[in-house]
């Protein structure tokens, strides 16, 4: 016969099992049951202590059901993916159509599958071709894998479109964003950067740095500022440019060096304003030449003014011949 004492320890590790029992029970992935004490509207009686339930092990809740405030781990997308586990706990039903990553195996949800690709994250929609468009969207789903998505930021290439495609808009090959000319015309022979292999100088302008600076400054002076905006403005009206060329000058006098900073300083300023006024970064480069490429002296010419022609700033624009695009 048991004493007191010898019934309680018995007591206690029986109850500790059951309770162990139904803790696991709980947390099963494949098999979820819920063993709670629930009060007349069906939710879960709660303990003194914070996010502890009333189990009753013996009492399976009938359909089994979790709760957040008896500290479940839930799945709130319904995506078979618990949320600590979920890095995309918040999926839309279009999102996990055709499933998400899942780490188990078999998958906790017949359509989920295990990652391919260090960028596939648990719990996030499938993407078969790794462009980060997920396959319930993607209307490319074969895209190259030049484009996958690539640690460690797995954010999208810019070629990829949101519909998960690489648009080519005059089927030359070359994807409208690495293409400088993306509308030549069909059957035009083209480089890497999508232009006609046959390139011409568009505009040759050239500018005093006195119009444009202050003497051995290279800050733009409002009528410099003019100058290259009058010049956009013929640019902005052609429809073949595909680059530009900004190249500063100086004049002989003083070092080498001096000369050669000066020179990169001021055509760094003019390509600064043309980037300022809307010409896109990728196609417009600038450099300084110092004193190295000085103007030819004219007959008679005086050295000043020698000098002040040899001080200049060029603008080179350089595009296709004109052609007519032959519509599809």
């Amino acid at each position: 016969m048991f004493d007191s004492s010898g019934r309680k320890i018995l007591i206690g590790v029986v109850t500790g099992t059951l309770l162990s029992t139904a803790i696991a029970s709980v947390l099963a992935a494949e098999d979820i049951q819920t063993h709670r004490l629930l009060d007349s509207q069906g939710q879960p009686v709660k303990t003194v202590r914070p996010n502890e339930c009333v189990y009753t092990p013996n009492t399976p809740n009938q359909p089994p059901r979790l709760f957040e405030e008896c500290g479940d781990i839930m799945d709130r997308d319904k995506d078979g993916v618990p949320d600590n586990e979920d890095q995309c706990p918040d999926n839309t039903p279009e999102e996990i159509a055709q499933g998400v990553y899942d780490d188990k195996e078999p998958p906790r949800n017949p359509k989920n599958r295990k990652p391919q690709r260090a960028c596939d994250k648990i719990g996030c929609p499938i993407d078969t071709d790794g462009d980060s468009v997920p396959d319930f969207r993607d209307q490319c789903p074969g895209t190259s894998a030049e484009y996958e998505i690539q640690p460690p930021n797995c954010a999208k290439h810019d070629c990829v479109n949101t519909d998960g495609c690489v648009p080519d808009t005059d089927a030359d090959g070359v994807p409208d964003c690495k293409d400088a000319c993306p509308n030549t015309a069909t059957g035009t022979k083209v480089r890497a950067d999508g232009c006609s292999e046959v390139e011409t100088k568009l505009i040759d302008k050239t500018m005093n740095a006195k119009t444009l600076f202050d003497f051995n400054k290279a800050i733009l002076k409002p009528e410099g500022r003019q100058e290259i905006d009058n010049l956009l403005a013929e640019i902005n009206r052609l429809q073949n440019w595909t680059r530009i060329e900004v190249i500063g000058h100086t004049d002989p006098v003083g070092k080498d060096a001096y000369n050669q900073k000066l020179s990169e300083q001021r055509a760094k300023a003019v390509f600064d304003h043309l980037l300022n006024q809307g010409v896109p970064a990728g196609k417009i480069t600038s450099i300084g030449m110092g004193e190295s490429r000085l103007v030819e002296r004219l007959p008679g010419e005086s050295e000043k003014d020698w000098h002040a022609r040899c001080r200049r700033v060029e603008v080179l624009v350089y595009g296709q011949e004109q052609v007519q695009r032959t519509q599809p």
